[in-house]
């Protein structure tokens, strides 16, 4: 048992070396000349265009169940009106956010770990390192831009959906019009509320993208490889993300909250 402890020890070391490795090499390529615009634009139309759906719906399901699930706890306590502002203020500030980044997670991380593990069986990135490519420039730092600009965005949309999900939730019970909804939930809304949100969705963009290329480039050969890579990302990226969600809301709590 000891033996086993050490060797597994050993081996989470070496991942954590070969991690800060891959860290400094996507650093460093950030600055080379030749960034690749045409590879950057095409990642940021395959990880926002093609998720907004699944945000969206996602994030309007969430706004109707949280209104429904809320309600009659809120009218027992005499605080209906306050629907509007509590489904903000949760849904911004924490359940949007990490629900759309799990989501993403789920969807993005597995899909660049796939692909690269499947080029790396492929020997694709070989050969592109023997022509004169840079591979890490191309594949790897395009992806995990990409990710952390359109992660946010994504975020941002689904809060929108999702508040809107609320208000036709609201709607199957009470009256209450459209203006009156959104003008609650804004004007509840405070810069504590907002920009902590915001910087963290570009965090957890980062965790998506960084560790979806890793497992991916860094796949052994073999068909099954490229499974565990999709597979590893995505419980890697999932629980970066719950890692720096809770150093998000302690950081948040020592800055705002004092």
């Amino acid at each position: 048992m000891a033996e086993q402890a050490i060797t597994g020890y050993k081996r989470w070391l070496e991942s954590v070396g070969e991690q800060g490795v891959f860290f400094k090499s996507f650093f460093r390529n950030i600055f080379r000349g030749g960034f690749e615009w045409s590879e950057f634009v095409r990642q940021c139309y395959e990880i926002g265009y093609r998720s907004m759906m699944l945000v969206g719906i996602t994030s309007f399901i969430m706004g109707l169940v949280l209104i429904l699930q809320l309600r009659p706890s809120m009218l027992q306590m005499g605080a209906e009106s306050m629907l509007p502002k509590t489904l903000a203020v949760s849904f911004i500030r924490e359940i949007g956010p990490v629900i759309i980044a799990i989501i993403c997670a789920g969807k993005v991380a597995s899909g660049i770990g796939a692909e690269l593990g499947s080029m790396k069986v492929t020997e694709q990135i070989d050969a592109m390192e023997v022509s004169g490519a840079n591979p890490l420039q191309y594949l790897v730092v395009t992806r995990i831009i990409a990710t952390s600009l359109m992660i946010p965005l994504l975020t941002i949309i689904g809060d929108a959906i999702g508040l809107f999900g609320g208000f036709l939730a609201l709607n199957f019970t009470d009256d209450i019009s459209f203006s009156l909804y959104f003008h609650k939930c804004i004007s509840s809304l405070e810069f504590i509320d907002l920009f902590p949100a915001l910087v963290k969705t570009i965090f957890f963009g980062f965790a998506i993208g960084f560790v979806g290329c890793y497992k991916g480039y860094n796949s052994n050969k073999g068909t099954e490889s490229v499974g565990i890579a999709a597979n590893s990302a995505v419980v890697t990226a999932s629980l970066w993300i719950f890692v720096i969600d809770a150093v998000a809301v302690q950081i948040t709590s020592l800055l705002f909250y004092r």
